[in-house]
């Protein structure tokens, strides 16, 4: 009898995933060759500089847009071989919190009728009655009082808004989230309390996360694993403490250099220099060779493969 591996396989695992856009001068190549996993119960982050395709890469995991090529392995099967009917049927375990909790929410719908929605197009909500039950609990679950139940988006804070968001991605008991910068768009304080909100609901109900964010101290904070993307690509990945640790690419330097320390704390910064490369059509190699300081012959020509020992990989030729 063969063992089973579904404990050990990944929840979600991407496989050389490709998101191409085509503009006037060619293809955008928005995220390209990327392969990740993401385990059950953990949280995978990924961190890198805006327009390098976290977001995009996010969505396309999801479907909410096409990839243009690789794999999206759910629990094993790749779901973008799912017809219509299918793919709605998966799409009650993996869901989406939003950047900005403000446009993210219908301002013509109450606080009741937001998070109920996914449960009316699922047909999961039984009567109305259960609806009335139902969604007071997902309210207390995210911290929300009931009070604000028949209240609108621009009645309330970023804090609260987004809070809506995270009780309706979880109305129809999703096992994947994919958290698109949940934090990005609120206060510091308020920042503090999502991401602890975020943690307890995963301890409770035991969510896997892909966690999108630029902000290197909040992912350190959530974060199991770390992917760096840079320019549609993975340049390093490891597990969280590792990375702070070790940084291995030059990038992955570059950003942990520019996390904000106190006036008085001494810190050797590494500054990029240069200009971003133009993600149209690019040339084959490594993208960030332009701006880095220890680029050499063998850094163009051909893309450099994610490569390493153990749980730690870079794709940098000073690691070949």
């Amino acid at each position: 009898m063969p063992p089973d591996d579904s404990k050990t396989r990944p929840l979600l695992e991407t496989v050389g995933l490709k998101k191409y856009f085509k503009v006037g001068g060619g293809l955008l190549h928005a995220v390209d060759d990327v392969s990740l996993s993401v385990r059950e119960g953990q949280t995978l982050g990924i961190v890198g500089e805006s327009g390098c395709g976290k977001s995009t890469l996010g969505r396309a995991v999801l479907r909410l847009i096409d990839a243009s090529g690789g794999e999206v392995l759910y629990r094993g099967e790749n779901i973008l071989k799912y017809d219509r009917k299918r793919m709605k049927d998966i799409r009650k375990e993996m869901q989406i919190i939003f950047q900005d909790p403000f446009s993210s929410l219908d301002p013509r719908m109450t606080v009741f009728d937001t998070i109920s929605e996914p449960l009316v197009v699922n047909g999961s909500h039984g009567d109305r009655a259960s609806l009335a039950e139902r969604i007071p609990a997902l309210m207390k679950t995210v911290g929300l009082a009931e009070s604000y139940i028949n209240t609108y988006p621009h009645e309330m804070d970023g804090g609260r808004r987004q809070r809506v968001g995270i009780a309706r991605a979880l109305a129809l008991n999703p096992k994947f989230i994919v958290c698109d910068e949940p934090v990005s768009a609120l206060d510091v304080s308020i920042q503090a309390q999502i991401l602890n909100l975020l943690m307890d609901l995963q301890e409770k109900f035991g969510l896997s996360y892909m966690f999108i964010t630029h902000d290197l101290s909040v992912v350190k904070h959530i974060s199991t694993e770390i992917a760096v993307m840079y320019l549609g690509q993975c340049v390093e990945r490891a597990p969280s403490e590792e990375l702070f640790r070790n940084p291995l690419h030059p990038y992955t330097k570059a950003l942990l250099a520019a996390i904000p320390v106190p006036k008085l704390a001494k810190k050797n910064r590494s500054v990029i220099k240069g200009e971003v490369s133009d993600p149209i059509d690019p040339t084959p190699g490594c993208r960030f060779s332009p701006r880095c300081d220890f680029s050499k012959e063998g850094c163009t020509g051909e893309n450099i493969p994610l490569a390493g020992s153990g749980a730690h990989a870079v794709a940098c030729r000073l690691y070949a």
